[in-house]
C-alpha cells in the first residue's frame, strides 16, 4: 500500500476543499486532515469497504475541522457543524445538488461520533475511524507500518497534538454541549499525547 496508490480527485470542488484549508488551517490541521483522508481510503481497502464516494470523501477529511479556525468558529454550533456548513458552502459553488452537498455536512458531522455504522454511512465511517487513528490512536496496527511511515513523512505531525488539544478545551468550555465536550471527558488531550503515530 503506498500514497499514490490513491488518487487526488482532480475536481473543482477537492481543490477548492484544499485551497480553503491551506488558507485558513494552520499546516498542523492541513496536515492532519491530509492524513485523516489518507487512512480513510486505506481503511476502506483494508476493510472491504466499497461504493466509496471518493470525492465526497476528500471534500469532508480535509474540512472536517474548519470550524475550528475563527472565520468558521460558530459561537452556538459546535465545529463540525459549522466546519460542515462551509462544505455545503463550497460544494454548492461547485455545482452539487444539494442532497450530495447535505452529505458533506453529515459526513463532518458523524466523524465525531462514537461509532458511524459503515452500512449506513460508509464516507461518515471511514472518517471516524480515521480521525480516531490521527487523533486517538485507535487501531494503529490495522494498516501496514510502512503505508503508516510514507504518510506521516509526507505530512508529519508537527504541533498537531498541543494544537488540536488546545483546540478542543477552548470549544469544550465555549460550547459545553456539543461533542467537543465528549471528547475533552473522554480524554482526547492524553490520548493526542500518547498516540502511538507520534513517534513513529
Amino acid at each position: 500500500m503506498r500514497i499514490s496508490d490513491f488518487a487526488v480527485p482532480d475536481t473543482l470542488a477537492a481543490c477548492g476543499a484544499l485551497s480553503l484549508a491551506r488558507q485558513y488551517q494552520s499546516p498542523a490541521i492541513t496536515a492532519h486532515a491530509l492524513r485523516s483522508w489518507l487512512w480513510a481510503e486505506a481503511f476502506a481497502e483494508v476493510d472491504g469497504i466499497r461504493n466509496v464516494d471518493h470525492e465526497l470523501l476528500y471534500v469532508a477529511a480535509v474540512l472536517h475541522d474548519i470550524g475550528t479556525v475563527g472565520p468558521f468558529d460558530n459561537h452556538t454550533l459546535s465545529y463540525e457543524h459549522a466546519g460542515g456548513h462551509v462544505g455545503v458552502a463550497l460544494t454548492a459553488g461547485a455545482g452539487w445538488e444539494q442532497p450530495r452537498r447535505e452529505r458533506v455536512l453529515e459526513v463532518i458531522v458523524r466523524h465525531n461520533w462514537p461509532r458511524v455504522d459503515p452500512a449506513m454511512d460508509a464516507e461518515g465511517h471511514l472518517l471516524e475511524i480515521a480521525t480516531g487513528l490521527d487523533i486517538s490512536g485507535a487501531r494503529p496496527d490495522a494498516l501496514p507500518e510502512d503505508f503508516r511511515r510514507e504518510v506521516l513523512a509526507a505530512h508529519p505531525r508537527g504541533a498537531l497534538a498541543a494544537e488540536f488539544g488546545a483546540c478542543v478545551l477552548d470549544q469544550a468550555a465555549r460550547k459545553p454541549d456539543t461533542a467537543a465536550r465528549r471528547l475533552v471527558d473522554g480524554g482526547v488531550v492524553a490520548k493526542l499525547a500518547a498516540n502511538p503515530l507520534e513517534t513513529l
